[in-house]
């Protein structure tokens, strides 16, 4: 029962939490980058070559291309993505939809075009990635940039950068200006380094390896009040030639004042060093996802070892099969 609590609560916080990181994408895009009318790429940008193009409501053009590319994608990002999805989508239509018409005839920067990208884009690179910290997905080349990293571990943020791109780029056929290709392409930079900025804040990994006499008593407190496990290596101290007990420790950058705390209110004289991890994978941190080459398939062909006869000629038979 309690287990049972405990996951309805976190499935409530997520939602909460993708709803919150939506409405500041909604509110950046709106108010900042369609006033402008900078196309930046993704369904959002297509949304808007339609908006601008013929009059098409941003949030009609967004819900129907990723409901499409849902339908697409569902059987490769799972039925548990697409429902988020799904959500994501309807909410952030709603959003744009309502956000449009309020800021349609609001310019909050005036005359000031890349103050507008620069801001825009923080908040909408904030809003996808706290959207993709609680499992959601506001759609467009979201969902493309998570079939990828489903498969590799290609960053979101960079995959977002590949596919929008392209849709940068045929803004030019409508627009014929090169200014506004330029703001497309800072906005979806900016965009794709805050998105991996919020996503990996929270996946960012410390290493410590802490020299201390009372080792025991901080291995042991830090599992209990850390929950992280530790490892014991042995060495030796050069310069004093005595043997020493080293305590190396996983993890996260915001458990790393825990650590800290746990040590010096055991031992105030230890000695730490403290470093950065570009990933750690396994029980407690990331899963590491990559696609095996599946080699059930190949044809393996085992030659016969090769031998020569007494006149030197290449002969596939053991002498002593003659």
């Amino acid at each position: 029962m309690a287990g049972k609590r405990a996951h309805l609560l976190n499935t409530v916080q997520d939602y909460f939490f993708i709803v919150i990181g939506l409405a500041c994408y909604a509110f950046g895009f709106t108010a900042f980058i369609l006033p402008e009318k900078i196309v930046i790429g993704g369904v959002a940008g297509m949304a808007s070559l339609l908006y601008f193009q013929w009059g098409i409501p941003v949030a009609w053009g967004n819900y129907g291309i990723n409901i499409f590319l849902l339908i697409l994608a569902a059987k490769i990002v799972g039925m548990t993505f697409v429902k988020r999805t799904i959500f994501g989508t309807t909410i952030l239509s709603l959003l744009i939809g309502l956000f449009q018409p309020i800021f349609s005839n609001i310019t909050i920067v005036s005359g000031e075009p890349f103050m507008s990208v620069v801001i825009g884009s923080l908040l909408c690179g904030f809003g996808i990635g706290l959207t993709f910290v609680h499992n959601g997905s506001s759609g467009g080349t979201d969902i493309i940039a998570a079939m990828v990293s489903k498969y590799s571990n290609v960053t979101i943020g960079r995959m977002i950068l590949y596919v929008d791109f392209l849709i940068i780029s045929s803004s030019y056929f409508l627009f014929h200006s090169i200014d506004k290709i330029v703001y497309g392409v800072v906005f979806v930079m900016i965009l794709s380094i805050m998105t991996d900025m919020v996503i990996n804040s929270n996946r960012q990994a410390i290493q410590f390896m802490i020299f201390s006499d009372k080792w025991k008593e901080i291995a042991d407190a830090i599992i209990r009040d850390a929950h992280r496990g530790c490892t014991v290596l042995n060495g030796t101290g050069w310069y004093t030639k005595k043997d020493v007990t080293i305590l190396m420790v996983m993890c996260r950058k915001i458990e790393s004042v825990t650590i800290f705390r746990i040590i010096k209110s055991i031992d105030k004289n230890a000695f730490i060093t403290q470093s950065k991890v570009n990933g750690v994978y396994g029980k407690g941190f990331d899963h590491m996802k990559v696609k095996m080459k599946d080699i059930s398939n190949d044809v393996r062909h085992v030659h016969p070892q090769t031998y020569y006869d007494a006149e030197g000629n290449v002969t596939n038979q053991n002498n002593e099969n003659k």
